[in-house]
């Protein structure tokens, strides 16, 4: 009888780090390119009406909508890819009866509010279709849950008859959703000018436990369009490689915002203000600099910090450690500004040489510098 091969150890572990919280760790050392989770939403949600955005797409797979699209029988604010994700809908979180509901609901004109709307009517749902998803959810990491908030008495007046939410849970609720939540956004486009939008929000269970860091060493992908099962599904790549206990971090925002931006971000959205090394380096920057910075040609910033670090032969400029981050792993195709990360090897280990943006999906050889993607550059290996 031939012996069960045993699963993989798990590239990254839980623990608690003081004043950090949850975090991953690295269970071993980690190479560029591993991919470190995949992870299944517990709940979707879209974040605009197909009819805002720029592309009609289905709103229970997400995907976009390439043939005539199936209509919902009940209401004009959504559509789907085919007739058997209308049935799917129909029976879970586009119910008739939410359906019904939504259409009645006033109009609302902040587009975060409809949003915090969808997200109710889609945790209601799952509290109905799978109790132990929604237990789940209701024990994620929340931050502070008031009742008394505004954003919570208003919601809870207004769909507490059809979710049947305390006004605890709706803030409760809401609370997970500002912590938790990942945006699956639109397919790239360059004449967006970088004004992508969100198609959907997911709440990741094991994802959601990743801390910030603004020059992270892991980024997530996600494939809303492609064909066959677990199109919303995300997946956490290394960036470079990691030592074994070193913690895994994401982004929580795109990486070439700056240090204000950053931290106004983080202390709205999450709570804390961010002490990583680049923000240390940052916040002694005087504003004008920022400004500077920021009104910079990102073409035209990125090719300096490659001559720079050309010229300087690899050594570490202390006054800016981060110009090798922007320089080899942020995207410089024009609007995107993407975090990449090298493709992940082979079950033999060998590698790619190819590294991807999460953004655009662009290709381009792991030893460039951000130029042509036949760039033979030599490479820079980052220190941990």
């Amino acid at each position: 009888m031939v012996a069960a091969t045993p699963p993989p150890e798990p590239l990254v572990r839980l623990a608690d780090i003081p004043g950090r919280g949850r975090a991953f760790l690295a269970s071993r050392h980690i190479k560029p390119g591993e991919i470190l989770l995949s992870d299944s939403p517990l709940l979707l949600y879209p974040a605009a009406s197909a009819g805002e955005t720029s592309s009609p797409f289905c709103s229970h797979c997400f995907r976009s909508v390439r043939s005539t699209p199936t209509p919902c029988p009940f209401c004009t604010s959504v559509v789907f890819c085919s007739t058997r994700c209308l049935s799917g809908a129909l029976s879970s979180c586009h119910s008739p009866s939410i359906c019904r509901a939504l259409a009645a609901l006033p109009h609302l004109p902040d587009p975060d509010l409809r949003a915090q709307v969808q997200f109710l009517l889609a945790a209601s749902s799952l509290s109905s279709t799978s109790p132990a998803n929604f237990h789940h959810l209701l024990f994620l990491d929340g931050g502070d849950a008031t009742p008394a908030q505004q954003e919570a008495i208003f919601l809870h007046s207004l769909l507490s008859p059809l979710t049947g939410f305390s006004l605890q849970i709706t803030a409760t609720l809401i609370a997970k959703d500002k912590r938790n939540a990942f945006g699956l956004m639109e397919p790239f486009r360059a004449e967006d000018a970088g004004e992508r939008r969100v198609r959907a929000y997911g709440i990741y269970p094991n994802a959601s436990f990743f801390n910030h860091d603004c020059l992270p060493n892991a980024c997530r992908f996600d494939y809303l369009d492609r064909d066959g099962d677990g199109n919303t599904d995300i997946m956490v790549r290394a960036i470079h490689d990691i030592p074994e206990g070193g913690e895994v971090c994401l982004s929580y925002f795109p990486t070439n915002w700056g240090y204000k931006e950053r931290q106004q971000r983080l202390m709205e959205d999450y709570g804390f203000h961010c002490i990583c090394d680049r923000c240390e380096v940052e916040k002694d920057w005087k504003d004008e600099d920022e400004e500077d910075m920021e009104e910079e040609d990102e073409d035209e910033r990125l090719e300096e910090m490659d001559e720079e670090i050309v010229e300087n032969s690899g050594d570490v400029n202390d006054e800016f450690p981060h110009a090798y981050f922007f320089v080899r792993f942020v995207c410089d195709q024009d609007n995107c500004g993407g975090t990449m990360a090298p493709l992940p090897p082979s079950p033999q280990g060998t590698r790619s040489g190819l590294i991807e943006c999460n953004v655009c999906g662009r290709l381009r050889k792991e030893d460039g510098f951000g130029g042509d993607d036949d760039d033979d550059g030599d490479g820079i290996m980052l220190d941990e």
